[in-house]
């Protein structure tokens, strides 16, 4: 199976707070989030269908900071961007603006967070896009 780095587009209609795991209670404001991640064992991709499941709630294992975003009843999956075959994670996340939860998803590398926020989805949707792209330049 293949795998490579991913960026989920989560919509978040209403502003909320959730406990992250060890991250405890987080506030979320009302808008849109981009979690950057890696899907580079075996189980490629298949990490990106396993937390389209959790959102949509035929999965209630929580392993990871973005496991607790998705299994709120108010997030939304609007997409994902994948780039194939490429460990680019830290580069992509680097280059999206910043997020409201320090550390989120960021427990294994020296990175402030893999999860980023706009207020509109079309903004962060580019942002998005363009970080991928630049990473793989690079």
């Amino acid at each position: 199976m293949t795998g490579g780095t991913y960026t989920l587009l989560v919509e978040v209609p209403e502003a909320t707070t959730i406990s992250v795991g060890a991250l405890g209670d987080q506030q979320f404001p009302a808008g849109w989030y981009a979690y950057t991640g890696s899907a580079l064992g075996t189980g490629g991709f298949g990490r990106v269908d396993r937390h389209y499941e959790l959102a949509a709630g035929d999965r209630e294992t929580r392993h990871w900071h973005i496991d607790y975003l998705l299994g709120h009843p108010e997030s939304r999956i609007r997409g994902d961007v994948r780039t194939p075959d490429s460990d680019i994670e830290c580069a992509v996340a680097s280059g999206l603006p910043e997020g409201p939860v320090d550390g989120f998803g960021a427990s294994d590398c020296d990175c402030e967070s893999h999860l980023a926020y706009a207020e509109t989805g079309a903004e962060l949707q580019t942002a998005v896009a363009d970080a991928h792209r630049q990473a793989r330049s690079e």
